[in-house]
């Protein structure tokens, strides 16, 4: 088993100087509901702050004003929903419609975990070519309606619990997970051919071959909306080309590091999910130094 090195990820995507919008890939992140419009916000603005060049966040169509109004700089696409506001059955024209370009598709933050919540993760899958991040309500419809053989072998995927998640996926206890977090994640990534991200202290990235765990990042982190900062971020690097494995080590690496920075400000108790927004700049620029001198 390889382990990556600790202190950080080991190349940033290239950014050509004669660059345009389109080198830098095109993500799709498909999330959000009813009360959980945020969710999908912090996602997508996300994934601009990881060097994304387009990003578009399709929703469903009754919080579409809510999620359009948050950042001027991404599209927004309205999904078909219920009288009720919830997302109701998408067409696969409609996906086709979604995943037509895209590099990397992120898909689960407030989505919520209907039946068409999980007929959607499907469609995705079986439409797209590039590969797909599944988090928050993705991971749990794709555990709750037992669709993980069905997923695990079409497009390339990564996975991003946390504790909890990951033990509706693999039907270890909680102990159990956390007591072998590298053992547990390492097994699952190979048995199933994904991608890995095992959220929490020390996080855990693996392909079933390699571990990066995770050396930035703090207790303020552990508030609502982090992880769909997280999930945007590696939407990113795997749009502007990075391999997933590679993608994934990195972005939570400038994740964590931007909740160091944000903290060193704001305190960790005071830290909230959007301060990690406003800190990846910073993130990015030490980074580069970094890699640079």
């Amino acid at each position: 088993m390889a382990r990556q090195n600790e202190t950080g990820p080991v190349r940033l995507p290239e950014r050509a100087a004669d660059a345009h919008k389109g080198t830098f890939g095109r993500v799709l992140v498909t999330g959000g509901s009813v009360g959980m419009s945020g969710a999908a916000c912090l996602s997508a603005t996300a994934a601009l702050r990881g060097g994304a060049g387009l990003v578009s966040v399709a929703v469903p169509k009754s919080i579409q004003p809510i999620v359009a109004s948050y950042e001027p700089s991404y599209m927004t696409i309205g999904l078909p929903c219920c009288g009720n506001g919830l997302l109701s059955d998408v067409t696969v024209e409609d996906v086709r419609h979604l995943v037509a370009d895209k590099d990397a598709i992120a898909v689960g933050p407030g989505l919520g975990q209907s039946k068409q919540v999980a007929d959607l993760v499907l469609s995705l899958f079986r439409e797209s070519a590039c590969p797909i991040i599944l988090d928050a309500d993705a991971l749990n419809v794709v555990a709750g309606y037992e669709m993980l053989g069905r997923v695990d072998s079409s497009s390339p995927c990564i996975l991003t619990p946390h504790p909890g998640e990951f033990t509706r996926l693999t039907g270890l206890s909680t102990a159990e997970v956390q007591g072998h977090r590298e053992d547990s994640a390492r097994d699952f990534a190979e048995k199933h051919g994904v991608v890995v991200v095992l959220k929490g202290a020390r996080t855990v990235v693996t392909d079933g071959a390699r571990v990066f765990v995770n050396s930035t990042g703090n207790s303020g982190m552990a508030t609502g909306g982090s992880g769909d900062v997280l999930t945007g971020i590696i939407a990113a690097q795997i749009g502007q080309g990075l391999p997933l494995f590679d993608a994934a080590s990195l972005a939570v690496y400038v994740h964590g590091r931007a909740g160091d920075l944000a903290a060193a400000e704001m305190s960790e108790r005071g830290l909230i999910a959007s301060d990690l927004l406003r800190f990846l700049g910073a993130a990015w620029r030490e980074l580069d130094n970094d890699l640079t001198d």
